[in-house]
């Protein structure tokens, strides 16, 4: 009997097998044993074949006759002239794609990466930032003023499809790809993400060779969540669709290295994260307001974190307090501000031109807010921040 594959699935496993065998690549009959070891009944060769000839060369190259890897080694030429288009401090902001250039850079050159990405990606095309400039609906939720203030918009992960879905994999598992080699062992990554979708980031980024850490929850009280059943208010009042959401997952991984986590921090200055203070351990639950309205005069990015919560993680990322911090997705350079106020080197990527203006405008007056107002500190092991402005 032939086996059905859901859409996708032969190219997903495709992708999981290269991933796997790294710049070396597999041959066609090597990605079918690897299917062999997974599933029962492997697709036909000309299924792999189709799947390879169809994604290329978006996600597969030929590197020879009948031998095929991911797209992480080719580089762009305007990738690897890449200089940074901005300046501030330790900080530089280079305008470009994440994945082309990483591509482009050292290898085992990043100490620790800080990142909010697109983790639903239709949000942040360009067709949807289009309407969310606009203000008129697409992926992105305008929610209604409240209390004189204007809410920021929110991006709808209960609108994506299946198809949306293996995108996510799929980019994720690409972006592990190309920022793995570039990272020294034992470098952390943080990586904002959503409850719904985390998961499928998590896989994806394992897939490409990361170890799983933990999770860093960042508690905050958002306007998703809590509704009532669309257009039956009345008739279901005890009713919530979602729960309200009140935590943001922040993903932390950290890629492998040999020996002991002293020995490597000795050799590369990475394979930990930095305490707070002699007597207190990073913690992994962090209570946070909302982005205060101040920061959001300076950098209305409709994904802007707050210095305070910024300045904790970032300062982390680095266990010595030495090296650079990676933003591959910088927005409005929130994450080099917080990089440059805690005193440390960064970097940052960011695709859109709209957002890279912003940045450069933004990373010099976010980095001088002053830190009194935005954190106390609460009972060990959690650090409570708080808005000196109401929102």
């Amino acid at each position: 009997m032939l086996t059905r594959f859901r859409p996708g699935q032969v190219r997903d496993t495709v992708v999981d097998c290269l991933t796997r065998s790294g710049d070396h690549g597999a041959t066609i009959a090597e990605i079918r044993d690897h299917f062999q070891r997974i599933s029962s009944s492997p697709p036909p060769e000309s299924s792999i074949r189709s799947s390879l000839r169809l994604n290329t060369p978006e996600l597969f190259e030929r590197i020879s006759p009948g031998r095929y890897r991911l797209v992480t080694s080719h580089v762009t030429p305007e990738a690897a002239l890449a200089e940074p288009v901005y300046r501030y401090g330790r900080s530089q902001l280079f305008q470009g794609d994440a994945i082309e250039w990483l591509k482009a850079q050292p290898r085992e050159s990043i100490h620790g990466v800080v990142t909010d990405p697109p983790y639903g990606l239709v949000e942040y095309s360009e067709e949807e930032q289009a309407k969310l400039r606009r203000r008129r609906g697409g992926n992105w939720r305008i929610p209604p003023s409240f209390d004189g203030h204007a809410r920021s918009p929110l991006p709808r992960f209960t609108t994506l499809n299946d198809e949306d879905l293996r995108s996510i994999e799929t980019f994720f598992c690409r972006l592990g790809g190309a920022l793995l080699p570039v990272l020294l062992p034992g470098a952390h990554v943080l990586m904002a993400a959503n409850p719904l979708v985390s998961h499928l980031i998590s896989y994806s980024l394992d897939r490409a060779g990361f170890e799983r850490r933990g999770e860093v929850v960042r508690l905050v009280t958002t306007m998703r969540g809590g509704d009532r059943p669309k257009n039956a208010h009345a008739e279901f009042p005890d009713v919530s669709v979602m729960p309200r959401s009140m935590w943001e997952p922040w993903l932390l991984f950290r890629k492998p290295f040999e020996g002991t986590v002293a020995s490597n921090l000795r050799r590369h200055g990475t394979g930990g994260l930095r305490r707070i203070s002699g007597q207190q351990p990073f913690g992994d639950v962090i209570r946070s307001s909302p982005t205060q309205s101040r920061e959001r005069a300076i950098a209305n990015h409709p994904s802007l974190k707050p210095q305070a919560f910024l300045r904790q993680v970032v300062r982390a990322i680095l266990p010595t307090g030495e090296g650079i911090v990676l933003d591959p997705f910088a927005g409005s350079g929130s994450t080099l501000a917080a990089a440059e106020a805690v005193g440390y080197q960064s970097m940052g990527v960011e695709l859109d031109p709209v957002y890279v203006d912003l940045a450069k405008q933004s990373i010099a007056r976010l980095a001088h807010l002053p830190d009194k107002g935005l954190t106390v500190e609460v009972d060990p092991g959690v650090s409570e921040f708080r808005d000196s402005v109401a929102i």
